[in-house]
């Protein structure tokens, strides 16, 4: 009898012992210095925190020159991919962060070079950058070596002007590319005010989405950029009418785009996982969920920490944020160990060593993927928003 209790003891541990870790960090070069890890890997996704153009001593290179950025920054981050089990041909999201837009098209001159076919999707925004030398940041979102990496490219649709595809599809998850006021079939702009461009980007995302075989009713994450914060209530009434019901969750920002033609950018992600919203005791924002739970992942909202108590504090409104942001994790069933990947927007740059101390202490060592850029926030007190993802455990 304690023979046979000892072999099925055995056996449990063995089989826990084969089970891999939800989510499994990466380190690849220098430790971080920050409150971040170079990349997760989590539920056949791979989170790589944004990067500059680096050297090993932490120092930037190529002062002044766009094209010497962006290759460093994209040679780091297929360091940190191979480490990973990945590689640049299995990259399916890109974000760039640019400091100028003057420096948009040497920028994609060097950038194509590294995707010469089926590019990521890709969202370029003017923002600030944490330091001041930098020129470019990127952050990306990569599928292990031999999974499954679909491009998406709706009937009639001419290829992109820029070096990306408008969709990639890998396993239930469709990523689409930043989107503007575009006509896809000819690449010529479409004019209009913020409530017009919103519509034509969101008709446009319903082609991408058809295509991928989804619907907007599919869309789990949305990130909105706008030039003009102003008309943020517009661009909501004209959002609004997409998503009737359990909207995607959202976090809206004040940041340049590539060009003045365009009045809002906006880039989503897609699940054709059900999809189950996560509400926190609070009446449901008509714009936006709380989070939104779908295929092993929950996707939080941008959360902002601001109150009357703290205006001009970025530490207590970070640690505000948090704990709403703690609220929203255990709603989802779920922990501040399992978030893979973060977005940090701050209206002033100066603030970021004060922000990360009370980013630091909510994770203690679990650290998931990051990018910190400078932004305009929606909320005037606002200091500092953050935008998260989580896996399942």
């Amino acid at each position: 009898m304690m023979l046979r209790v000892a072999a099925v003891t055995l056996l449990c541990c063995s089989m826990i012992a084969m089970q891999k870790p939800t989510k499994q960090i990466v380190n690849a070069g220098p430790a971080p210095v920050g409150p971040y890890s170079p990349a997760v890997s989590a539920r056949g996704l791979i989170y790589v925190s944004g990067a500059l153009a680096q050297d090993a001593s932490g120092a930037v290179v190529g002062k002044g020159d766009v094209a010497v950025q962006t290759r460093r920054v994209i040679e780091r981050m297929r360091e940190v991919l191979v480490s990973a089990g990945s590689s640049l041909e299995q990259v399916v999201s890109v974000t760039v962060y640019l400091r100028s837009a003057a420096d948009f098209q040497t920028m994609n001159d060097t950038y194509r070079t590294f995707w010469p076919y089926a590019p990521p999707t890709r969202t370029t925004v003017i923002t600030d950058l944490v330091l001041p030398d930098a020129l470019v940041e990127m952050s990306m979102i990569a599928v292990p070596n031999g999974a499954g990496r679909t491009v998406i490219h709706p009937t009639g649709w001419r290829t992109a002007p820029n070096p990306y595809s408008y969709g990639i599809k890998t396993g239930d998850t469709l990523f689409m590319s930043g989107l503007i006021s575009r006509n896809g079939r000819d690449n010529t702009v479409v004019p209009g005010d913020i409530s017009a461009q919103t519509r034509v980007v969101l008709d446009n995302a319903g082609e991408i989405l058809k295509t991928a075989g989804m619907t907007h009713a599919n869309v789990v994450s949305a990130r909105v950029f706008l030039p003009d914060v102003s008309v943020f209530q517009q661009m909501n009434d004209a959002y609004r009418t997409y998503f009737p019901s359990a909207p995607p969750a959202r976090a809206t920002v004040k940041a340049g785009l590539t060009s003045t033609d365009y009045v809002v950018e906006i880039t989503m992600i897609a699940s054709s996982s059900p999809r189950v919203p996560v509400n926190v005791g609070v009446t449901p924002n008509p714009n936006l969920s709380a989070a939104i739970s779908a295929g092993g992942r929950v996707y939080l909202s941008g959360v902002l920490g601001n109150t009357p108590d703290n205006r001009g504090d970025v530490a207590a409104q970070t640690r505000e944020t948090f704990s709403r942001i703690r609220q929203t994790l255990q709603a989802a069933g779920c922990t501040p160990a399992d978030v893979v990947d973060g977005i940090v927007y701050l209206s002033d740059l100066k603030n970021f060593a004060a922000m990360n101390d009370p980013y630091r202490a909510f994770f203690e060592r679990s650290f998931p993927a990051r990018a910190t850029v400078g932004v305009g926030l929606v909320a005037p007190d606002g200091l500092v928003e953050i935008m998260l993802t989580a896996v399942k455990p």
